[in-house]
């Protein structure tokens, strides 16, 4: 079963429409599709035959890709469905257009540390998201990092690693092991950490724009890996800041347990290099167990040959199987010793890596050879048009050319010519002639020849018969819609009407048409009229930054192309303390890529303090009418926070109350006094004595407001 039974046109699972071939790789072709039943545009990966055949890695396949399917994250290249329909396995993955971070690093050489780092903690969140549903993608690498029209970083292929690595060596093997783990390189136990490893070194890449190990071999990469000393990122770009010099090389330690121990730890290191690039924050793990270079080990280099030599597709043991193997080999032997040099050193398997890898480096040549006399000839203009939809399997570092025979389409309907045309990957561009002979729209001659060999996505000219009362298509171009439509209908031709973006036609504009002005078509023909959108923008829309943290708001700006200028300081009743609560560019305006944004960073209610210069007086009669002159008044001053300022007796006034540095604006005094009440004489009815009965004394209060002066 071949991949070319996906024919578009075809429908999936009852609800994908297959509409167009975007991509091919080593393990996989990817068509864009419909979803019928949520109107949406998705990307079908579809297994080839050499995999679909191999039932232990379907099995596994299916089991990783149904649970990288419950994964859903911004930054992650979400996969929707996981299906089998005829012997075809395929993925259901959501659509994205942009380019691999392999291209963009390719395209500007090598990055900024600021945008590296934004781009890492991307990856690294999209990471940590699968790392939290305990999925391990085991093979990073800047091939498996898309960058979307919008500038969202995310990673594709969660789920496939896992069965690819674990039981095929796939076409792309050279492409990653560049960025294997040393433990993965010696076949061993891969976790979190191994993830973390290939991360560090894609932000190495990412900010040399090459990689740290490399070698004509992948077993002479992997051995690199395994045993030569990490480079420093700085060797290669002086003005690399410590802090992601740092991060670097704790990500891509040999040991596992010298590095990063979560997504977490590395995220909140990242973050902090943007805040303070220059400052030595990372912290060090060094664990007691030996983590620094070591030898290899005859065990290791036994198991890096055996991963890098088996056939693709074929099952292979893993390391301890291999071990078990060997020793149970070796028993039977008198001379162990020997037999163990034999195995670890096959001179007949090195002749046939050897010729294994002569043979692709010709035809990797042949390939390039092929791909430039096609650019020359004018192959390869359809490609150029807009961004394509970019997968890992679209861009490992050989892709899969596929090439069809050209078939017989003279003297049929141009309708049906195009359809057979379309459905073997080939563009038609139809242009029409006028003719007494041939009957309207039947195919006069086509600009290739039958049974030529083209490649996949070349253009094919169809000249088409306009019939013998064909109509001269007016020049429309540089009119604008409105007038260009007015004028085809006019002449008794349908309109299709498509926009593109243009640095030289003005906004609304015709840019082109098919057929070009000056020929002739039928009466009734559609002309397809592209209009320009005007300049693409290329300005970069300011975010709200009011309300984040100082360290999430400049995250913020740097992801989207932006800097922060001056950061100041001020107190804002309205915005929480720590909080931006001012930028000099309001949200929602455009502004240049690069441009700086100012902020102010709340520090919350201004504190505004307050003195107490008072003069107390004695009470009046108002306050108290029965107070005596003299009499000792106890007084109680207290702020409106609590705060107890003054609290004495006294017997004479004005008594003084200075008091600085008040919270409050003002207080409350309780003036306290005592009164005598009651006190009358009696006469005794037996003796007649007249005795003095005393009065009660009793304590009477009254407050009075005080209110404080700013200071």
């Amino acid at each position: 079963m071949e991949s070319n039974m996906v024919k578009i046109g075809m429908m999936m699972g009852e609800r994908y429409e297959i509409l167009e071939k975007i991509g091919t790789g080593g393990m996989s072709d990817v068509y864009k599709a419909k979803c019928h039943k949520l109107n949406r545009y998705v990307a079908v990966k579809v297994l080839k035959q050499e995999f679909s055949e191999n039932a232990n890695f379907v099995s596994k396949f299916r089991i990783e890709a149904q649970a990288a399917a419950g994964l859903m994250h911004p930054n992650i290249v979400n996969v929707y469905d996981v299906g089998e329909e005829n012997g075809i396995y395929y993925i259901v993955m959501e659509l994205v257009e942009g380019i691999t971070l392999k291209k963009y690093i390719e395209k500007k050489a090598r990055l900024s540390y600021k945008e590296a780092v934004s781009i890492a903690i991307q990856v690294s969140m999209g990471i940590e998201a699968a790392h939290n549903n305990h999925i391990i993608h085991r093979d990073i690498k800047p091939q498996n990092i898309i960058i979307s029209k919008e500038g969202k970083v995310k990673v594709t292929d969660f789920g496939i690693a896992k069965a690819a690595t674990s039981n095929t060596i796939t076409s792309n093997v050279m492409g990653s092991v560049h960025y294997t783990s040393p433990e993965q390189a010696r076949g061993g136990y891969s976790d979190e950490k191994s993830d973390i490893y290939s991360l560090g070194i894609t932000l190495f890449e990412m900010l040399t724009g090459r990689v740290p190990f490399n070698g004509e071999t992948t077993v002479a990469i992997a051995i690199k890996h395994i045993q030569e000393e990490m480079v420093s990122p700085k060797e290669f770009v002086p003005e690399i800041p410590t802090s992601v010099e740092s991060i670097v090389l704790k990500c891509c330690q040999k040991s596992p347990d010298r590095r990063y121990q979560s997504v977490q730890e590395l995220i909140a290191d990242l973050k902090q290099s943007l805040i303070n690039p220059d400052e030595n924050f990372v912290v060090q793990n060094n664990p007691d167990v030996e983590g620094g270079t070591r030898m290899i080990t005859e065990s290791d280099m036994a198991q890096i040959k055996m991963r890098s030599t088996y056939p693709e597709g074929k099952e292979y043991p893993d390391r301890e199987e291999s071990l078990r193997l060997r020793s149970d080999t070796a028993s039977g032997y008198e001379n162990e010793e020997e037999d163990e040099d034999n195995y670890d050193y096959n001179p007949k398997m090195e002749r046939v890596t050897t010729i294994l890898a002569i043979v692709a480096g010709i035809i990797i040549c042949i390939i390039i050879i092929v791909l430039a006399v096609k650019i020359f000839t004018g192959f390869g203009d359809s490609n150029d048009q807009g961004s394509p939809i970019q997968t890992s399997e679209e861009s490992t570092d050989t892709q899969e050319v596929e090439y069809v025979d050209m078939p017989d389409i003279t003297g049929i309907n141009v309708e049906d010519a195009k359809n057979t045309l379309t459905a073997l990957g080939l563009i038609p561009e139809v242009v029409y002639e006028e003719s007494e002979t041939i009957d309207e729209d039947v195919v006069i001659r086509a600009g290739v020849a039958e049974g030529t060999s083209l490649a996949v996505g070349s253009k094919v000219v169809l000249t088409v018969s306009a019939g013998s009362q064909s109509v001269e298509v007016p020049d429309i171009t540089g009119l604008s819609y409105q007038e260009a439509n007015s004028e085809l209908i006019t002449r008794g031709f349908l309109v299709n009407k498509t926009e593109s973006y243009s640095d030289t036609v003005e906004e609304g504009k015709v840019i082109s048409q098919m057929p070009t002005g000056g020929t002739k078509a039928p009466a009734g023909n559609v002309i397809t009229v592209n209009v320009s959108l005007g300049k693409e923008e290329t300005k970069v829309r300011v975010p709200n930054l009011i309300g984040l943290s100082e360290e999430d708001g400049t995250f913020e700006a740097i992801e989207l192309g932006l800097t922060i200028g001056s950061v100041s300081y001020v107190y804002n009743s309205e915005v929480e303390a720590g909080k931006i609560c001012y930028q000099s560019y309001s949200h929602g305006s455009y502004v240049e890529p690069g441009t700086a944004l100012d902020i102010k960073v709340s520090q919350g209610e201004e504190k505004v303090t307050y003195k107490c210069n008072a003069s107390i007086s004695a009470p009046t009669a108002e306050e108290a009418p029965d107070y005596v002159p003299g009499t000792e008044v106890s007084l109680l001053l207290v702020t409106d926070d609590g705060k107890i300022l003054l609290d004495t007796t006294t017997t004479t006034f004005p008594q003084a109350a200075n008091y600085y540095g008040l919270e409050s604006s003002g207080g409350t005094i309780t003036m306290t006094y005592s009164v005598t009440t009651g006190g009358t004489t009696e006469t005794d009815p037996v003796t007649g004595e007249t005795v003095n009965i005393p009065g009660t004394v009793e304590n009477r209060s009254f407050t009075r407001r005080i209110e404080f002066e700013p200071e």
